[in-house]
Parts: structure tokens; C-alpha cells; sequence
């Protein structure tokens, strides 16, 4: 498989889970380029601050909200604006979820200097 095709295969592995308040959360692990577009949004102060990209990072992992898409932040505002949406409920939730989901077992997707780099 050729890393191309390796990286959208991975970016597009969802899984879903439910936060206390019963919303249902569409999500997916971010991959470099949403880690890069995280970055820019953050702009240059906030990307050196890692507890706060540590909470835009769990936003950026949300696809959907009871279905409904979520468009990918671009701004600090709109990351801001998603954070309180969700709520401690919602990211509580979602660090569950992601930190539980299931990494690629293909042993064939780990051979070489990158992940995803054929043999």
C-alpha cells in the first residue's frame, strides 16, 4: 500500500461514542495535516502552549454532534466556540473515546522509517 493511500485510509477511521447527556459524537484521530491546521488556527502564541492545544486537539477529533457535521475549526474563536459546546460532558467523552479507540493492527502499516511506509 503506498503511504498516499495508507494516510486516507487512516484519516478516514471513525468511531463514535456518547457523552452523559446522550449526544452522540462521530470521531476520528487527527492525522499531521489536521495537526497542522491546528497549529494555524492556534496562531503563534497559543501553538506553544500545550495544555490549550491539548483541548483544541479534542475538538479538531469531532466529525459530528448528534449527526449534525462539524466543520473544522480554523480560528481561535471557533475553537473556543466548539470547546464550550461540548462541555466537560461532551470532552470527557471524547477523550474516553479516543483514547480507547483501536490502532491499527496491521503489522504491514508499521514496517519502514514512518508509519505507513510500504516494505
Amino acid at each position: 500500500m503506498t503511504p498516499s493511500r495508507t494516510i486516507i485510509r487512516e484519516s478516514t477511521k471513525t468511531f463514535t461514542t456518547v457523552d452523559q447527556a446522550g449526544r452522540r459524537f462521530l470521531l476520528r484521530r487527527l492525522t499531521a495535516l489536521d495537526t497542522l491546521r491546528l497549529f494555524k488556527a492556534a496562531g503563534p502564541m497559543l501553538a506553544q502552549n500545550e495544555a490549550w492545544l491539548s483541548m483544541a486537539g479534542l475538538v479538531f477529533a469531532v466529525l459530528e454532534i448528534d449527526g449534525v457535521p462539524i466543520p473544522a475549526p480554523a480560528t481561535e474563536p471557533q475553537i473556543e466556540s466548539l470547546i464550550e459546546r461540548l462541555g466537560d460532558g461532551g470532552l470527557a467523552a471524547v477523550v474516553e473515546a479516543i483514547k480507547d479507540a483501536p490502532v491499527d493492527s496491521d503489522p504491514g502499516s508499521q514496517v519502514g522509517n514512518l508509519p505507513g511506509t510500504p516494505s
